[in-house]
């Protein structure tokens, strides 16, 4: 019986962390370049008693992975604005180290500094921070990500890819910090830069409200049947104890 009140609660503690994901994903179902978080369960079997063939099943906390749908190109016109092609992504240089990211809605400084919306450097195929000449011309670059201005090359925008699988930390809004290191694109046609383009978010908000409505209930439901078992548990406790 106790068994069954151990199940319930790691039940709803794997539904906790889906509701605290989807409500993630909901929030950021408008940032540019926000990847949603989606949670993959698996069964923890348990053996009971001395029967070795009776198992009962738990769930466990569940692991975060990625979703690695692409979210909608927008044409924005400006040639600061950027999206990748294909499972990559771009990196900048923050307090807290290499962050990747899909956001490309980039500027310059005053000083020709390629930077991000939140005025992180962006850094280039061998992770250096892109310097751009401020009076120069409107910089063009290319799928490889390269950047000429003034007919000459000043340089890369840097595209990486990493496995995401290995583990990850969220840094603000669409950015990611991977805990495998990120590595450079080089000759790929699969992945590549498109300039004057913007990568929205990839959440689908009907999935996502959907999903939130099956988690509550699924969560309501556990929580009857955790009510019930206590009171039979207690009903069984006076019983026993009466019969003494």
């Amino acid at each position: 019986m106790q068994s069954g009140i151990y199940v319930g609660i790691s039940s709803q503690i794997a539904l906790e962390r889906r509701l605290t994901t989807i409500a993630d994903n909901i929030a950021n179902m408008n940032t540019a370049g926000f990847r949603a978080t989606e949670v993959k369960f698996d069964e923890v079997l348990s053996k009971t008693g001395n029967d070795i063939n009776a198992k009962i099943a738990f769930v466990n906390q569940g692991n975060d992975y990625l979703s690695t749908r692409a979210g909608e190109v927008q044409q924005t016109g400006n040639p600061l604005d950027f999206a990748v092609k294909g499972d990559g992504w771009f990196a900048i240089d923050t307090p807290a180290g290499q962050v990747l990211t899909r956001d490309g809605r980039f500027s310059m400084t005053q000083n020709g500094d390629l930077v991000s919306t939140q005025g992180y450097p962006v850094l280039d195929a061998g992770g250096a921070p892109i310097q751009l000449n401020a009076n120069g011309g409107t910089p063009a670059v290319g799928a490889d990500g390269r950047i000429t201005q003034d007919d000459r090359v000043v340089g890369s925008i840097g595209v990486f890819t990493a496995d995401l699988t290995k583990g990850f930390l969220r840094y603000e809004n669409s950015g990611v910090i991977a805990t495998d290191t990120p590595q450079p694109v080089t000759d790929s046609t699969d992945i590549g830069v498109m300039q004057g383009f913007v990568e929205g978010s990839n959440v689908n908000a009907v999935s996502e409200m959907t999903q939130l409505i099956q988690v509550n209930r699924a969560f309501e439901g556990i929580s009857s049947l955790l009510q019930s078992s206590e009171n039979t548990f207690t009903s069984a406790i006076k019983t026993l104890g009466g019969s003494q």
